[in-house]
C-alpha cells in the first residue's frame, strides 16, 4: 500500500491553475537541503486508501471549484514502491477526468527511468525531473527548486493558462537551451 503525507484539494502552487495535489511517501534520493525530509520513508505518513482516491476524483470533478488537474509530488511518486499505485491512479484520472492534466515531480531523470516508471510517464502531461541540488537552488525558478531540474511537456497543455505559465517560466529562467528542450517535448 502506498502512503501519503499530504493531500490538498485546492492548491495554486504546484503547477498551473487550481489543482489537487498529493504528496506521497518514499524517496531514495534523500537530497541535501530537501524541504520535505519527513516523506523519505515509504512507510511514513498514512495509507492512501480507496476512500481517499474517491475523494480525489470527486474533487477533480467538482464544478463549484474547477480544477485544472492533479499534481503528484512527495517524497517521490516514482519511488519503486509507489509506481504500481501511481500508475493505477493516473490511469483512473485519465479515464474519469479526461479534461484534467497531470503533473509529476521526481528525483529521477527522464534518462534513468525504468520500464515500469515509463508506463506512469506515458499517462501524464508534465514531468519535472532531477534531484534537488542545494548548490543550484534558485527561488526564481517556476515549479522547480534547482536549476538542474527540467520541465518536460509530454502532451499539449490543456489550457492557454498553462501555455502562458510555461512561456513566462522560460522567459524568467533565461536558459534558452532548457526552454528549447521543454518546447520540443511539448510538441511531441
Amino acid at each position: 500500500m502506498m502512503h501519503i503525507h499530504r493531500y490538498y484539494d485546492v492548491d495554486i502552487v504546484n503547477g498551473p491553475g487550481t489543482r489537487c495535489t498529493l504528496f506521497v511517501a518514499g524517496c531514495e534520493h534523500q537530497c541535501r537541503g530537501c524541504y520535505n525530509q519527513s516523506t523519505w520513508r515509504p512507510d511514513s505518513g498514512v495509507p492512501f486508501t480507496l476512500a481517499m482516491e474517491e475523494q480525489l476524483i470527486a474533487d477533480l470533478q467538482d464544478q463549484r471549484i474547477p480544477r485544472q488537474g492533479l499534481s503528484l509530488s512527495g517524497g517521490d511518486p516514482l519511488h519503486p514502491h509507489n509506481v504500481p499505485h501511481i500508475r493505477r491512479l493516473v490511469k483512473r484520472v485519465r479515464r474519469d477526468c479526461p479534461d484534467k492534466d497531470i503533473w509529476l515531480w521526481t528525483g529521477y531523470t527522464l534518462a534513468e527511468l525504468t520500464a515500469a516508471q515509463r508506463e506512469v510517464i506515458a499517462e501524464i502531461d508534465v514531468l519535472i525531473d532531477g534531484r534537488f541540488i542545494e548548490a543550484e537552488k534558485d527561488a526564481r525558478l517556476l515549479w522547480r527548486g534547482s536549476r538542474n531540474q527540467t520541465i518536460w511537456y509530454l502532451r499539449q497543455p490543456q489550457s492557454e493558462d498553462a501555455e502562458q505559465h510555461a512561456a513566462d517560466g522560460h522567459a524568467a529562467e533565461g536558459d534558452p537551451q532548457r526552454a528549447r528542450r521543454e518546447r520540443v517535448m511539448q510538441h511531441q
